[in-house]
């Protein structure tokens, strides 16, 4: 049997939608797509892939690329028609000034409705026999998106959204479940209850044999959408019961990463971005191998468990998506020293 290497790689979970899909999208093309997906990572030598996240991409919505709407519209409990009213009281909120309309309007309890990650998850488990990521957006991001009518504050929409997300993860066995946040990073002051609602999803997946937390600053039209410092997240990261974060790193640079050797507990593996996906330069080996060994000479020794991409790819064309996804690969072995 081979031998897991000490410092794993994966992706955070979107790829480009290929053009032959978005022309044609039935559910072969999406089957034969996610194979293709799969047969990339797998030949770049990627240890722990992604589907891609191909099925909830949505033309009309290209601006999250279906990382929100795929997971509301679903939802029983939340309108999806949004009034001229709606879009003003949206407009008033803070921090949401990257989108210009409301997921959705919520006037009922929060339920699954039709939404089937079971479904989405049993699919790509049938495209490939490698071991295998399965993501999906945390309640804090889908809450902020949302007009609430129904329930009395953000922390009791969370808590809805956790809830119903974590039926679904609890009829799901993928070897990496990862719970995608990319909104605490600018509100680090909603740490507290935002961790208590992905805790609900993360204690469903009873049957994932490791669970992990993407927290970024944003990536829309290669720029960050937050602000803040990872400093004021750790306290929040303290609070989850996983047992890795996804970091966003290669964009900002390691300088960062000292508050983490004290102050993150070491129950929690790190994940570290060496990939900048806000850029189409692809980095070379050597770059990533030393990315790598700035952010160990922060953190220390075995620390670091997983070195990935900033983001997803889904804003690369596929061609540079390949060439990162083979350079992290090789930049990984060679700071390991493992030939190939």
């Amino acid at each position: 049997m081979e031998q897991v290497p000490s410092i794993r790689t994966t992706v955070v979970g979107s790829y480009p939608v290929p053009d032959w899909l978005v022309a044609s999208p039935s559910q072969q093309a999406l089957i034969d797509a996610t194979k293709v997906v799969f047969k990339t990572q797998e030949m770049a030598g990627i240890d722990v892939v992604a589907d891609g996240e191909l099925y909830r991409f949505d033309i009309n919505h290209p601006d999250t690329n279906g990382m929100i709407e795929y997971f509301i519209r679903p939802m029983s409990g939340i309108r999806s028609q949004i009034s001229r009213s709606d879009i003003e009281m949206f407009n008033r909120l803070e921090g949401m000034s990257f989108r210009s309309e409301p997921a959705g309007v919520v006037e009922d309890a929060i339920d699954e409705g039709t939404l089937n990650l079971p479904r989405d998850y049993r699919r790509a488990r049938s495209c490939t026999n490698h071991a295998l990521k399965f993501t999906l957006t945390g309640p804090h991001m889908l809450c902020k998106t949302l007009i609430d009518r129904h329930y009395s504050n953000r922390e009791a929409l969370a808590m809805a959204l956790g809830k119903t997300l974590a039926k679904q993860v609890a009829d799901i066995d993928p070897q990496v479940l990862q719970v995608d946040e990319a909104n605490i990073s600018g509100h680090p002051h909603e740490g507290p209850w935002a961790a208590d609602a992905i805790n609900l999803i993360l204690d469903a997946a009873a049957h994932c044999k490791e669970k992990g937390v993407h927290v970024c600053f944003g990536n829309y039209g290669g720029q960050s959408i937050q602000k803040g410092e990872w400093q004021q997240l750790i306290d929040f990261m303290n609070r989850l019961h996983c047992d890795h974060v996804v970091l966003e790193f290669a964009f900002r640079g390691y300088d960062e990463l000292a508050h983490f050797k004290e102050h993150l507990n070491p129950r929690i593996g790190l994940g570290i971005g060496v990939i900048d996906v806000k850029v189409n330069t692809v980095e070379t080996p050597e770059l990533v191998a030393k990315r790598i060994e700035s952010a160990t000479k922060q953190v220390g020794d075995n620390r670091i468990k997983w070195v990935h991409p900033d983001c997803g790819f889904w804003m690369n064309k596929r061609s540079i998506a390949d060439r990162k996804m083979a350079s992290l690969v090789k930049g990984r072995d060679l700071f390991l020293g493992l030939g190939r």
